[in-house]
């Protein structure tokens, strides 16, 4: 019965693991799509909505409380830096760049994490392999930057692009820690669905200033983009997160953190298959000096030192390491 019951369980796991690989690699190309009929605000602030809204009757009916006054104050401010500053950049840069080159940038983001919280007051000091993964980090950057005249899928390949991404990468960054300290629903699941519901309705607000409720052209909308926002909405916002959050209590929080390095190379294999995206040599080139950063800041980053001490290293608990995971990329 035992061995029955662990071979379940990692059957379970792969299941899971494998969800988080390829549904939220997928939610690159897949906003790719859907602003092809829609604005991109309008269409973010609807999938995070609906998604935060299902989140919340499933968190309710499961037995979680209701946030607080000040708890759904702090998911504002999360939902703000996660999903309007960072995913509503994130699909607006779309309309200029590859849908790889976008989930290139994004993947930077715990580099950006590690670099903000070595240069905070309370900082830890980085080991060499942390190091050693940020200047890989810039320097995959600069390659993605340093290929002017490329165009991908008709799209032009242009600095502004790459600049809103790296906008959006730092906002998501900064909204990561301070979701860390932030006083949030106890509830992994709740606390997702007020940020998703808060973060959804300001992108709702955000929109209409940006003009995008005058450019919805209902009737102009195709059935790809409508696919490609269910997709969004049941598999990169909901079923995804789920899973995310299971693993987080099933699995080893170091196999679960391999999906920040998975991710991205699922995202640009799927920008070429579905997207008709080119894979030029600069873009490849940068996905290995991207990933290769991401996976030396994940390794190394728990045996950081405070910035105050010369030597010994800090023990991260299960707990922390549970925070850091999910304040990194909820697609």
């Amino acid at each position: 019965m035992k061995q029955r019951a662990k071979a379940n369980s990692v059957y379970l796991v792969g299941i899971a693991l494998l969800s988080v690989y390829l549904f939220w690699g997928g939610t690159y190309v897949g906003m790719k799509i859907a602003i092809e009929t829609m604005p991109p605000f309008l269409m973010a602030g609807i999938r995070f909505f609906v998604a935060g809204a299902v989140l919340y009757v499933i968190s309710r009916l499961s037995g979680a409380k209701r946030p607080a006054g000040r708890e759904w104050r702090a998911s504002a401010i999360v939902g703000t830096l996660l999903l309007l500053g960072g995913n509503g950049l994130v699909a607006w840069s779309e309309q200029r760049v590859s849908s790889s080159i976008a989930s290139l940038i994004v993947a930077a983001v715990p580099v950006w994490m590690m670099l903000f919280g070595w240069l905070s007051r309370s900082g830890k000091r980085p080991t060499t392999g942390v190091i050693a993964g940020i200047v890989l980090g810039l320097l995959g950057i600069a390659v993605l930057v340093f290929q002017p005249g490329q165009r991908d899928n008709g799209t032009a390949t242009d600095l502004t692009g790459i600049i809103t991404l790296l906008a959006a990468s730092l906002s998501w960054a900064a909204g990561s820690i301070y979701s860390r300290s932030a006083r949030m629903p106890d509830s992994p699941l709740m606390s997702t669905a007020a940020q998703m519901l808060t973060g959804g309705a300001l992108l709702l607000i955000f929109s209409y200033f940006t003009g995008d409720w005058s450019k919805m052209d209902v009737p102009a909308i195709s059935l790809r983009s409508y696919a490609a926002l269910g997709y969004l909405i049941v598999f990169g916002s909901i079923i995804g997160y789920t899973a995310y959050i299971w693993l987080l209590k099933n699995a080893d929080a170091a196999l679960v953190s391999t999906y920040a390095f998975v991710n991205p190379v699922v995202a640009v294999f799927l920008g070429w298959l579905l997207a008709g995206e080119e894979l030029t040599f600069n873009t490849l080139t940068a996905a290995v000096i991207i990933i290769a950063s991401v996976v030396l800041v994940t390794i190394f980053r728990s045996r950081a030192v405070p910035a105050s001490q010369e030597q010994g290293t800090e023990q991260v608990n299960v707990k922390n390491k549970s925070q850091l995971l999910r304040s990194s990329l909820p697609k």
